[in-house]
């Protein structure tokens, strides 16, 4: 699997959060979260549903107050030990956030250049500034044929590329990414995860929530996986799926597969499980296995290296999460 490198030196952290502890009503939601975050450096939080995700990036933009712990921004432009603090310093890390929700807050009214321009003046930038940024910002979202349009006439990619660059106009050191590419097709998601792969290449951290495996990766250098509020995995996508899983996965479908669960050939993998009408054999070797299989010819079966998937579902469970 491909885990994006960071540059070659370790510099000073821009972000850094502390034993983050939240509850309500008496039920833990967040119970010891700490990360920090490198500039350039892309980190992805990972969970299921009610995992605590959505509570720990509100009160790392402090829109929620943590019931212990510390959420710290260090602005790379200011000298090494400068902290700021959340809440305390809200307005000044805010100045340097950038933030993408989950789902657009673009204004309908408003084109999309205006869009931009509008909230380039919350932080108080200059028409003159803006007039400069703005075309830069619309170029970079593959927008610029659309400044005119507004955000109803527009694709359901070209408003979250739109969000991104409005997310951009303040020029953040940092950008807080809830579930970016949700929605989107296939070629949609492929570019905005270009965009956001080159605005790591320029120095721009990111957190990053999302449920697309795929997505985290392309573009997460680490990864933290949260459930029921616990934090239970720390680490780059290769050392979690080194640590945790088996290397080789056989997945095993078709009338009959499920038998194979108890058969003699069960015995080539460290684990099986089960998932709908498919058989997965988790093993350090495969090829036992597959050459047993092929006295099953009305079977199919799929070897691939495990991935980041696999490593979710150990984690945390096959079993789907209603609750929000």
């Amino acid at each position: 699997m491909h885990t994006p490198s960071l540059p070659p030196s370790a510099p000073n952290p821009v972000f850094r959060v502390e034993q983050l502890h939240k509850s309500y009503a008496g039920q833990t939601v967040v119970n010891g979260v700490s990360f920090q975050l490198a500039p350039g450096e892309c980190l992805g939080v990972l969970g299921p549903n009610g995992a605590g995700k959505t509570t720990t990036l509100r009160m790392c933009l402090g829109l929620t107050q943590p019931d212990q712990g510390q959420v710290m921004f260090h602005d790379p432009a200011t000298p090494p030990g400068s902290w700021l603090h959340m809440p305390a310093d809200a307005l000044a890390i805010k100045a340097r956030l950038g933030v993408v929700s989950q789902f657009d807050t673009l204004d309908p009214d408003f084109s999309c250049a205006e869009n931009l321009r509008v909230y380039g003046r919350y932080f108080g930038l200059s028409n003159a500034v803006l007039s400069e940024r703005i075309p830069r910002l619309l170029e970079f979202a593959a927008l610029t044929h659309k400044a005119q349009a507004k955000p109803g006439e527009l694709s359901g990619g070209m408003k979250r590329r739109l969000s991104l660059a409005r997310a951009l106009v303040n020029e953040p050191a940092m950008l807080l990414l809830d579930e970016p590419t949700t929605g989107l097709d296939p070629q949609a998601r492929h570019l905005m995860w270009e965009r956001l792969q080159r605005l790591l290449q320029q120095g721009t951290s990111i957190l990053l929530t999302t449920h697309f495996m795929d997505e985290a990766e392309r573009l997460c250098h680490r990864l933290l996986v949260l459930d029921h509020g616990r934090p239970i995995a720390q680490g780059t996508p290769r050392d979690l799926i080194a640590e945790h899983l088996e290397p080789d996965v056989v997945e095993v479908y078709g009338q009959g597969a499920l038998a194979l669960q108890q058969a003699p050939l069960a015995r080539h993998a460290a684990r099986v499980e089960v998932s709908g009408e498919t058989l997965f054999f988790y093993t350090a070797n495969a090829a036992p296995l597959l050459a047993e299989l092929q006295a099953h010819p009305g079977l199919r079966t799929l070897h691939r290296p495990a991935n980041l998937e696999d490593l979710f579902l150990k984690l945390t469970g096959r079993q789907i999460r209603e609750d929000g």
